[in-house]
């Protein structure tokens, strides 16, 4: 069996920059065990696979190297930008996650594509777990949380860009991960309300170089704190990305470019 594939790098209008994405769109789902095989072996951050429905709804979803992921924004993006370059004359296109519902993406007039994902705003922890404070090289004095990760607010861009970790410890906060984040201030990062690292030990293995789905829950948090519901982040990772992010009550638009890297096919044989 030979399968198209498309590699894509989101959030980011620059080939190597943003982070990378595999994108398979089939007739019907694959095994589980094949699409995970096919993630490994593509070793990028995620491996989303998509199958129409005859309602033009797209179901998706998404594999690490490791296991399926809930949710990922940067997935979604790319494979709505395969979508798109394969059909010119959609405007917007509706994707189907078990985990989230429908999520619908919209091709803006700046080349931007605009996804429409749950607010996620992250809750405040009182007691701060052990594993976290010794998992960092920081203190962390404020910590949030939600479904997906711990989020360490730091007090300086010096302390985001230069912190270090006991992936050991951090491990033991399973099945969140932990992302680090603060307000952008410096002359480097003029452009940007806010910058952030987001560490997925528990998911991915290391560094996710640009997460959407984290944007749910650090677009509220900073929304809130900077009283401003119009934000633009920056993933400030080795590739890093820019989120342009909008919260509206009970939704956050993320906005972002993307730029394609490869198209291929693959053969392999389902069981």
């Amino acid at each position: 069996m030979q399968l198209e594939i498309n590699v894509v790098d989101a959030f980011t209008d620059t080939i190597f920059k943003g982070n990378s994405a595999a994108v398979i769109i089939t007739e019907h789902w694959l095994s589980d065990d094949l699409m995970q095989s096919i993630a490994f072996e593509n070793n990028l951050s995620e491996t989303a696979f998509i199958v129409a429905d005859d309602k033009g709804i797209y179901h998706i979803r998404w594999f690490s190297p490791f296991t399926e992921i809930a949710f990922c924004g940067h997935g979604t993006l790319a494979s709505a930008f395969v979508l798109f370059k394969k059909n010119p004359t959609l405007t917007s296109i509706q994707f189907s996650a078990k985990a989230v519902g429908v999520l619908t993406v919209a091709k803006m007039d700046s080349g931007k594509m605009q996804m429409d994902f749950p607010n996620r705003m992250p809750e405040k922890v009182n007691e701060i777990p052990e594993s976290l404070s010794l998992g960092l090289s920081i203190v962390p004095v404020e910590v949030y949380r939600n479904e997906k990760a711990y989020f360490v607010v730091c007090d300086s861009e010096s302390d985001v860009l230069n912190i270090s970790l006991d992936n050991e410890k951090l491990k033991e906060l399973s099945p969140l991960n932990v992302v680090v984040t603060c307000q952008a201030e410096s002359d480097t990062y003029y452009h940007y309300d806010f910058i952030s690292r987001y560490f997925w030990l528990n998911n991915g293995g290391g560094e996710d170089p640009v997460t959407g789905s984290v944007h749910t829950g650090l677009a509220p948090l900073w929304a809130e704190r900077l009283a401003k519901n119009d934000l633009v982040a920056y993933q400030a990772s080795r590739r890093g990305g820019v989120l342009d992010c909008v919260v509206a009550d009970d939704r956050v638009f993320i906005s972002g470019h993307a730029v394609k890297y490869m198209t291929g096919f693959i053969t392999v044989e389902e069981s």
